[in-house]
């Protein structure tokens, strides 16, 4: 595909810490944190008027869903506004549950697991061609998921039966199946739910929910940007060396707790590469089909030398060159950097603790944001950018219609509802538009329908 339309669905932690006094429940948090929303949305799952989704997920989760994007910058600028919408909502709690006499603060963390070992998700989503075969696609990316970690995993303190090691992945752990339609019972690699929001006999929806949420914006773009790049290879038809896994959920476990990179692996075929070997091999096939065919966007250059750094600092185990660019190296260099200086071990509490607060998304709490402040951390957006993201859909695709008629519904006051591919005027001889062209950024059909709700009753 020419254009591809991303997005990413984040599930936050949520928890109530009170100085003194009775602590909240989780359902109690969630309902405070979302009380605002449901005051104007009249309901605890509502799209906002820069396109997205934001609503309450299974654990009282709060999941902030992006528009869809069709540039990384654009989708990376995205995810940071979910954070700041959400901490504006923690903000708006807060000031409530004080009145109320509860003296604590609430929490949110972009994280994946919680201290009782419960996970939640960081969901990826790509618009592909319906044309392209599904188990071909799978069988072929299910090997790149496995080992991506070792480029974009959040980093973990895992404690395993016989000692605690740091971890590539949170994610890694909690995923029991390759590809699977369930998302929370038996969550796999790939969820092959066929909901594309877009027209079914072009196009459809890869749902990918092994990642790990991405607190680094170079990290993000790495993420989604190789993804992306392997997507292009194996949608071109392209046959490189079959990477099938015998085990893939023994493998991604494996793979996360060897910080080496140098688990061997063991292919349907026999072959028993390292996880390492694996990636280089992927990374020289996409570098291939990039000079081949040129690239595709500005930032494929930026993906690529990322991409290839990061794999020549865990061959060397010299983390120095990716420790500002990456999650798990960051995280890494704080952590073993504060246990050394202590005089702590791997299982300490406060090691734990600041394997959590890494994730804070409160900018004066969270080490990750502190870091970022001190030039320890790279960032690829700018905080104009992030702020247009929290105002204003994005310009070229699909988010632009919707973001357009919520923004006038609400300024009328009047009834309507709308999801991905629906808008929905509910009041008289109101009507329904169908939008299945996710690209589309204008439609005459929605443009009508604000038109009646902007006039008398």
């Amino acid at each position: 595909m020419d254009r591809r339309i991303f997005g990413i669905e984040t599930e936050y932690g949520l928890n109530y810490v009170p100085n003194e006094g009775r602590r909240l429940t989780p359902e109690d948090a969630a309902r405070h944190l979302f009380k605002p929303v449901v005051e104007w949305g009249k309901s605890s799952n509502v799209f906002l008027s820069n396109g997205s989704r934001l609503y309450l997920d299974v654990g009282s989760h709060p999941e902030y869903a992006t528009a869809e994007c069709d540039q990384l910058d654009q989708l990376i600028a995205h995810d940071r506004a979910g954070e700041a919408i959400l901490l504006d909502l923690v903000e708006q709690a807060q000031d409530e549950l004080a009145e109320a006499g509860h003296d604590g603060k609430l929490f949110l963390f972009k994280n994946n697991v919680d201290s009782a070992g419960n996970s939640y998700g960081c969901h990826e989503n790509y618009l592909i061609s319906r044309r392209t075969e599904f188990k071909r696609l799978a069988d072929m990316l299910i090997p790149f998921l496995v080992t991506r970690q070792l480029l974009t995993g959040a980093g973990h303190l895992v404690k395993l039966e016989d000692r605690t090691v740091f971890a590539f992945s949170q994610r890694a752990d909690h995923v029991w199946e390759g590809v699977s339609s369930a998302t929370t019972r038996s969550r796999p690699i790939i969820n092959t739910r066929d909901e594309p929001h877009a027209d079914a006999e072009y196009y459809r929806r890869l749902h990918v929910i092994v990642g790990d949420s991405s607190m680094s914006e170079t990290t993000q773009l790495l993420k989604i940007g190789a993804t992306d790049l392997v997507l292009r290879m194996i949608e071109s038809g392209q046959i490189y060396h079959d990477l099938r896994l015998e085990n893939p959920i023994r493998s991604i476990r494996q793979i996360s707790h060897d910080f080496t990179g140098q688990t061997v692996v063991r292919l349907m075929g026999g072959d028993e590469p390292t996880a390492l070997q694996i990636q280089w091999q992927l990374l020289e096939s996409v570098s291939n089909f990039v000079q081949r065919h040129g690239a595709h966007n500005d930032y494929v250059p930026q993906v690529l030398e990322l991409w290839e750094r990061t794999l020549n600092a865990i061959e060397t185990q010299n983390f120095s060159s990716i420790n500002r660019d990456i999650d798990w190296a960051i995280k890494h260099q704080l952590l073993t950097g504060y246990a050394q200086k202590n005089g702590l071990a791997l299982d300490s509490h406060r090691l734990a603790q600041l394997n959590l607060t890494y994730h804070d998304i409160d900018p004066n709490r969270g080490l990750f944001h502190l870091l970022a402040r001190r030039g320890r951390a790279s960032s690829l957006v700018t905080p104009e950018q992030i702020h247009e993201a929290i105002n204003h859909p994005p310009a070229s695709t699909r988010a632009k219609i919707r973001g357009k008629f919520i923004t006038a519904a609400r300024a009328t006051g009047r009834r309507y509802s709308t999801d991905w591919v629906h808008m929905k005027y509910e009041e008289g001889s109101g009507g329904v538009v169908l939008c299945k062209d996710p690209f589309a950024t204008e439609d005459p059909a929605v443009d009508e329908l604000i038109e009646l709700m902007q006039q008398p009753v």
